[in-house]
C-alpha cells in the first residue's frame, strides 16, 4: 500500500507559507519531493529523509510527488498551545489542531448556538482548479469593490491545506480572506469539523461576505456515476441551504477533455446537483457561443426541475481569466486549452457579485 524510501535532501526547489518543495536523491535517481514543515518539521540540503513515493511510483499528476513522512535524525519540537481536533485520524500522520467550534477556541461561543450564514451567496464548485477562476469572475465583476471572501475546503481532495498554492497565493494578495479546513482536511486559518461549522465560521469568525466551497487540490474518480470525490458538492449545497445561504452552484463545463463522460456538461454536475442536492440552489449556466453552447443549456436542463437555472454571459471574462493572479489549470489544461471550463467558473463569481449588488 506505501511505497517506503529513504532520501537525501539535495536542494529546497521553493517554498510557500505551510509547505516545501525539495530535490532529494534516492538510490534509483533524484526526485521531487513535498514537506509540510508543521506536521515534520524543516528539511535542509543533506538532511536523511523518510519518504512515501506511492503516488511518484503512480505517476498521479497534482499529486505526484514523493512526499516527507519524517526528518529521523531531527525531529521537530514537540506542538506548543491548545487544541483537541484530530484530524488525518488514526493515519500515522494524525494531527491535532484547534477547531473554531471546539470548546477552548476563543470563537466557541460564536458557534455554539449559530445557526445561519445570514443569507450568504456560498459558491459550490466539483474542482479546486474552479476556485481562483470563480474570483476572478467575481472580482472583475465588482471593479473597486472587494467583498471578503472565504474558501471553505472539503476534504475529498488533498487533506492538507498548505498543499494548495493557488490558495496561498490568492490569501497573499487579499482575494481571500482566509482558509477554512473542514472534515479530515487541516491546515487552514481556520479548523472545523463539518462544512456546516466551516461556513458558520466562514460568516462568523472571518466576517466573510461570500464563501466558496471545493474540495482541495487532487480530485478522485472512478469513471463511475457514484464513484468520484466531487459528490461533496451536492452535499454542500444542502448545508448552504440549510443554514440560510444562497447556494449558487458552478458546473463543471469542458470542450477540452478527452473523455465523453465531462465533455460539455460533466456528469459529475449532473450526478452532484441533480440526485445528490435535495435543496434548490442557482445553478449557473454560462451562455456559451455555437453548438457548444447549445450543448451545455441542453445538458444542463435536467437539473431544472429541481433548480433555478440562471443564464450568464460571459461577455469580457476571457480578459478577466488572462490576468488571473494564479495559473489556470484543470487537469492539466490551461486556459486556452480548455476556456469554456474557466468560463462557466467565472460565471458563477459573476452571478454571485450580482446577487451582493
Amino acid at each position: 500500500m506505501i511505497r517506503w524510501r529513504k532520501g537525501e535532501v539535495v536542494a529546497v526547489r521553493r517554498e510557500w507559507p505551510g509547505a516545501m518543495e525539495l530535490d532529494v536523491t534516492l538510490p534509483e535517481g533524484n526526485c521531487r519531493a513535498l514537506a509540510y514543515p508543521p506536521l515534520v518539521g524543516r528539511p535542509e540540503p543533506g538532511d536523511t529523509v523518510l519518504l512515501n513515493t506511492t503516488a511518484l511510483a503512480m505517476g498521479l499528476g497534482t499529486g505526484g510527488y514523493a512526499m516527507v513522512v519524517a526528518v529521523p535524525d531531527r525531529l521537530p519540537e514537540d506542538p506548543q498551545g491548545p487544541g483537541h481536533l484530530v484530524k488525518a485520524r488514526y493515519t500515522p500522520l494524525q494531527a491535532t489542531v484547534l477547531g473554531a467550534d471546539e470548546q477552548d477556541s476563543p470563537h466557541h461561543e460564536i458557534l455554539r448556538d449559530a445557526d445561519s450564514v445570514d443569507g450568504m451567496p456560498v459558491i459550490v464548485a466539483d474542482l479546486h482548479s474552479a476556485l481562483p477562476a470563480i474570483l476572478c469572475g467575481l472580482y472583475g465583476s465588482r471593479p473597486g469593490a472587494r467583498p471578503r471572501v472565504a474558501y471553505v475546503m472539503l476534504d475529498g481532495g488533498a487533506l492538507p491545506g498548505w498543499f494548495s498554492m493557488s490558495a496561498a497565493r490568492l490569501r497573499e494578495i487579499g482575494w481571500l480572506c482566509g482558509v477554512v479546513t473542514t472534515g479530515q482536511s487541516f491546515g487552514g486559518d481556520v479548523e472545523a469539523v463539518t462544512v456546516h461549522t466551516g461556513l458558520l465560521a466562514a460568516r462568523h469568525v472571518l466576517s466573510a461576505d461570500v464563501a466558496i466551497v471545493t474540495q482541495g487540490p487532487g480530485n478522485l474518480g472512478t469513471g463511475t456515476r457514484w464513484g468520484f470525490s466531487g459528490v461533496s458538492a451536492g452535499e454542500a449545497v444542502n448545508a448552504a441551504a440549510v443554514l440560510g445561504g444562497r447556494p449558487v452552484a458552478a458546473l463543471r463545463v469542458s470542450e477540452g477533455d478527452l473523455r465523453e463522460r465531462h465533455i460539455g456538461v460533466s456528469h459529475h454536475s449532473l450526478t452532484a446537483y441533480g440526485r445528490v442536492a435535495l435543496a434548490p440552489a442557482q445553478v449557473v449556466i454560462p451562455e456559451l457561443p455555437g453548438a457548444f453552447g447549445e450543448r451545455v443549456i441542453a445538458q444542463a436542463a435536467e437539473l431544472a426541475p429541481r433548480h433555478e437555472l440562471v443564464r450568464v454571459p460571459v461577455d469580457g471574462l476571457e480578459k478577466i481569466l488572462e490576468d488571473s493572479p494564479v495559473k489556470l489549470s484543470t487537469m492539466g489544461r490551461g486556459l486556452a486549452q480548455d476556456l469554456a471550463g474557466f468560463l462557466a467558473s467565472a460565471a458563477a463569481g459573476r452571478h454571485a457579485a450580482s446577487l451582493l449588488a
